[in-house]
């Protein structure tokens, strides 16, 4: 009874978006309101309130779960957002979109080749670099520049920005993973490896399925080219990111991975692809014509590198200067925010010294940010609603209830469902982070409970079967990203589409489905 009050909330959203084409922000809003009443008035006839918080007062629980949903809404998700937007727009206010457009228009006629290129290459190497959002609000709108329809320029960011998740941010959810279920707190350099890889093993063939269904949505009648494009692309990829997380860890897969994928985008279309022709009254760049058009990306690209991992002195150094720190009572935690350590930072000095670059005044860069935030006032709303009821759902034990009631359903075959409870939290949180904080622990309980707790051979791959079932849980999760109501709400901002949350979620929905379903098979059947 748990399980089903708990997803009330779920199901509520999926109705308002889907069956009564409610916008986004109204859904999000009013789902908020039903979760927080749920909460306040069942959550304790239920007994569902953590035993931790057994004294506290259910008002205060859900109060102060509600700031830090706010605070987390704004630190870093909404301020990512809204500097992913506003270097797209410096592009179109100085034009230099134009010269973009013609560049990648310019290195191939194939639409498949330059979706792909955008999509899984460029968005890729976005999402491993920064994250919150930025793989999918950049590539979007890029394609919209380049003259393709909103809702098919929104669907293939989602469905491209899927695998990479699970290491973007410099690998920060599968690091995060890893420390939710190590003693102490702080996972050895060997288990994040090996975790790494076991998620890149689980998501193996959704390297190759994922960009031949991004090449169909754009042509469909090129079937033989899709399948010979994404069987070349997706193995290029899935060595790569392979080689990378098990040797490497968690940091570099995407990055390398995205680098790698480009590369091998490139070498097809040299060796395949139809010679192009080259139109009358065509234009050519010169190198510092390019410079100036691509140096708002350039230049998030430097930023983000030398301000991450990457980099660890001037990573510590940001991270440990200029550092908010606000104590939430009653959930008994500090909300930190490091105002020179942020991806959000970095993305407003790419993009404001990219724009000057590109002959634009500090004033009226300015303007354009005003108009960028002026514009999305509908995304504020969705995004705070929806990280503010997932803050709610955690500490007053609903996002618990759910994952143990479908432990309880399964038994045996749970292993097949484990990528299910990842992507639930994905859904419900918007970030493969906060499902991993949220489910860790719950996979390795149910491991121990299943008997996984020796070394065991995945696909001749040998290693810890708990760390196997865990990384499931990351595996779902990046499924759960394509249809998380703050990724839509990302990709209705930078596709103009505010409003139409549902339909996105429509087109969407399947694609997840299919993807959840093949890593539950590839868990299951590699143990």
């Amino acid at each position: 009874m748990s399980s089903i009050i708990s997803i009330i909330p779920i199901v509520l959203l999926f109705v308002l978006m889907l069956g009564f084409k409610m916008a986004g922000h109204k859904s999000a809003l009013i789902t908020l309101i039903v979760t927080i009443l749920l909460a306040l008035f069942v959550a304790p006839q239920m007994n569902m309130i953590p035993d931790k918080f057994a004294d506290a007062s259910v008002g205060g629980l859900v109060w102060w779960s509600f700031v830090e949903g706010v605070l987390k809404a704004v630190f870093p998700i909404l301020i990512i957002i809204l500097m992913a937007i506003y270097s797209y727009n410096i592009l179109v206010e100085s034009k230099k979109i134009e010269v973009i457009k013609d560049q990648f228009t310019s290195f191939t006629d194939d639409k498949g080749v330059l979706v792909l290129m955008l999509v899984w290459g460029f968005g890729g190497l976005l999402e491993g670099m920064a994250g919150f959002g930025t793989a999918v609000a950049i590539p979007a709108a890029i394609l919209i520049g380049l003259g393709f329809k909103p809702m098919f320029s929104a669907l293939v960011a989602l469905i491209g920005n899927t695998v990479a998740t699970g290491f973007g941010a410099v690998g920060v959810p599968v690091t995060t993973l890893c420390n939710e279920v190590a003693p102490g707190g702080a996972a050895s350099a060997e288990a994040i490896c090996e975790t790494s890889a076991f998620a890149v093993i689980q998501l193996s063939p959704l390297f190759i399925l994922l960009p031949f269904i991004i090449l169909m949505l754009t042509d469909k009648k090129a079937i033989v080219k899709n399948l010979i494009l994404a069987i070349w692309v997706g193995v290029i990829s899935v060595v790569v990111q392979y080689i990378c997380a098990r040797y490497l860890g968690a940091e570099t897969p995407a990055i390398i991975g995205s680098v790698a994928a480009i590369v091998a985008i490139i070498i097809y279309e040299k060796i395949f692809g139809k010679k192009k022709v080259k139109k009358e009254g065509a234009k050519s760049y010169s190198a510092g014509e390019t410079f100036k058009a691509w140096s708002v990306y350039l230049f998030i690209l430097i930023f983000i590198l030398l301000s991450g991992a990457l980099c660890p002195p001037i990573n510590t150094f940001l991270k440990t200067h200029l550092v908010s720190a606000v104590p939430l009572p009653v959930i008994g935690t500090t909300f930190k925010f490091g105002w020179i350590s942020n991806a959000g930072l970095m993305l407003f000095l790419g993009a404001t010294i990219g724009g000057m670059i590109q002959g634009l005044s500090f004033g009226r860069l300015m303007k354009v940010l005003m108009r960028t935030i002026a514009n999305l006032s509908k995304t504020v709303i969705t995004i705070i609603s929806l990280i503010s009821l997932a803050s709610v759902m955690n500490y007053c034990g609903m996002i618990s209830a759910i994952a143990t009631g479908l432990v309880a359903i399964t038994g045996p075959l749970y292993p097949i469902f484990a990528p299910l409870v990842g992507a639930i939290g994905t859904f419900v949180t918007g970030s493969d982070t906060s499902s991993n904080i949220l489910f860790a622990k719950l996979q390795a309980n149910v491991a121990g409970q299943l008997g996984m707790t020796g070394e065991g051979t995945f696909f001749g791959v040998t290693g810890s079967e708990s760390n196997w079932l865990v990384a499931a849980n990351t595996t779902g999760a990046t499924g759960g990203k394509m249809i998380s109501p703050q990724s839509i709400a990302i990709a209705t901002a930078s596709c103009d589409m505010q409003g139409k949350d549902g339909e996105i979620m429509l087109k969407a929905i399947p694609y997840a489905i299919m993807y959840i379903i093949l890593g539950g098979l590839m868990v299951y059947f590699g143990i």
